[in-house]
């Protein structure tokens, strides 16, 4: 695996059309892996019954193979539901669990909205900001020198604008986090999932990330409101051995990353499609297919995560021909999935939203399956759904700024996304 990460579907395609399903792959520091990249694999896998999640049972960090600082041990040996199994992972979830309800979902949409129509002024005043800025000139706002800003252009980074404040100011709400940490742990959030990143580095971010949400449930301790910390606190001290201060601080990580990140990446990925496919964005605007509708084809299509760890066989497993060693750290190789041709048909590659209304192929796994399938999945579809549907409905002439090729992809292999999405607004509706 590539630490630096990059786009990863020529990789997945050329595989995929080989015939493999599941392959071994090496991991940064020469860690022997495997992924799973075939759909019906994958899926077959993410709900095997011989299949963990808990640490102990990755053969090479359980004998002392693993050094600390190793960029991908947080995604092994943090405590919470993703790394927990059966009954403790029941436990877990079942905590977190009521404030993701639909009902409660529902509730949010308002709040949501509100949000949505607030970032989209800013994105607005931003891009103005930007007006009249000639090339290399000092653009701001997100908008590195060289990336081509024109006299009169209105260029803005709506990722940093707009795709990323929208999950992160939701999520945070959610847990009763103030706003004076959202940069930092959006930061940190960064460097944990980066697969490039070095031992010190790494080490450093955990230390921090921890420090910050220790600070964060302490203050939750002292005055308590109706937010999911607040919540999660008192069912540890309503029963001792419910969530221990490990499992708060791992769930709150995990919360913190996995529900600003993932939806982050599916706005900025959604945006880009339908920039690059104008066939694609008329036929929503249209009412020929749903905002919905552009969502799902997102997920399916450029996955915003790319590549997951970890899932770990209890034995020696068998799988689309393939045996995967007990203990091997194996990845769930979404973004492959997602434009398999045997799932999805031979147009797999081929963005069309319209696809899942007619029906055609398999339903993508991008938000998992299984047991561990997203919490937040309900939360992060809405909040992408109401985004897309603001963001064209004021800017239908929005475009990208830079060709594709020019935008600089994320330092990982995990998330599947790019860093910076320069962007001209055109004029208002």
């Amino acid at each position: 695996m590539d630490p630096a990460g990059g786009c990863p579907h020529a990789d997945n395609a050329r595989l995929l059309a080989a015939g493999t399903a599941v392959t071994p792959v090496v991991l940064p520091g020469g860690v022997a892996g495997m992924a799973v990249l075939g759909h019906d694999a994958l899926r077959e896998f993410l709900a095997h019954p011989d299949v963990a999640k808990g640490a102990e049972h990755f053969t090479a960090l359980r004998e002392g193979e693993i050094p600390d600082g190793w960029p991908l041990k947080t995604f092994a040996t943090v405590q919470g539901m993703t790394t927990a199994d059966d009954a403790d992972h029941r436990r877990l979830r079942s905590l977190v669990s009521k404030a993701f309800t639909a009902r409660r979902v529902e509730e949010l949409r308002p709040r949501i909205e509100t949000v949505t129509q607030q970032l989209l002024d800013a994105l607005a005043e931003a891009a103005a900001r930007t007006d009249g800025v000639a090339d290399g000139a000092g653009a701001g706002d997100g908008v590195a020198d060289g990336d081509g800003v024109a006299d009169g252009a209105g260029v803005a980074d709506l990722r940093a604008h707009f795709a990323l404040p929208l999950p992160m100011g939701v999520i945070c709400e959610l847990l009763g986090v103030e706003a004076e940490h959202h940069d930092r742990l959006h930061r940190l959030s960064n460097q944990i999932v980066a697969t490039d990143i070095g031992p010190e580095e790494a080490m450093a971010a955990n230390r921090e990330m921890v420090a910050v949400l220790s600070a964060v449930a302490a203050g939750r301790m002292e005055n308590p409101g109706e937010d999911l910390t607040s919540a999660l606190i008192a069912a540890r001290e309503e029963d001792g051995d419910r969530l221990s201060p490990q499992e708060l601080l791992g769930t709150l990580m995990l919360m913190i990353i996995a529900g600003h990140e993932t939806t982050l990446n599916l706005i900025t990925n959604a945006v880009r499609a339908l920039c690059g496919h104008r066939d694609q964005l008329e036929l929503v605007l249209a009412g020929k297919a749903s905002w919905a509708d552009a969502v799902e084809e997102t997920l399916r299509w450029d996955s915003p995560v790319s590549y997951f760890p970890f899932r770990y066989p209890t034995r020696d497993l068998e799988l689309a021909g393939a045996v995967i060693p007990k203990g091997t750290p194996v990845l769930a190789g979404y973004s492959a999935a997602g434009r398999d041709t045997a799932a999805h048909g031979p147009d797999a590659a081929r963005f069309d939203v319209t696809r899942a209304a007619r029906g055609a192929g398999a339903r993508h796994l991008s938000l998992g399956h299984g047991p561990h399938y997203c919490l937040g999945a309900p939360l992060a579809r809405m909040e992408a759904t109401i985004a897309l549907e603001r963001l064209f409905t004021r800017f239908p002439e929005l475009d990208l700024a830079v060709p594709e090729s020019e935008l600089p992809r994320h330092a990982s292999f995990v998330g599947n996304s790019v860093h910076r999405l320069p962007v001209r607004l055109g004029s208002a509706s």
